[in-house]
């Protein structure tokens, strides 16, 4: 992190950005890694969070349809052309 600082800053706030908004700075990395482990060990069983509901995504891609809905479906695309050509 000192080497990417002093050679290429813009590198350091795309890759670090999340450590610099929190303020951890090049030599309290190893001190902050050394606190979380020590964490992890005391209470390793893992603690579900709440998550809020995720919201309802646009769905893009056609429902798969059965052999059943393809063919009713084929039936009135026909019945439809049916019905148009006779009035020519």
């Amino acid at each position: 992190m000192k080497l990417l600082g002093e050679y290429e800053p813009e590198k350091l706030q795309t890759l670090f950005s999340a450590y610099i908004k929190k303020g951890v700075e090049a030599e309290s990395i190893e001190e902050m890694y050394k606190k979380v482990h020590a964490a992890i060990r005391a209470e390793p069983n893992h603690k579900k969070t709440e998550k809020p509901a995720t919201k309802e995504h646009k769905r893009y891609d056609l429902k798969k349809l059965t052999y059943e809905e393809r063919k009713n479906k084929l039936i009135e695309r026909v019945k439809a052309l049916n019905g148009a050509s006779g009035d020519w």
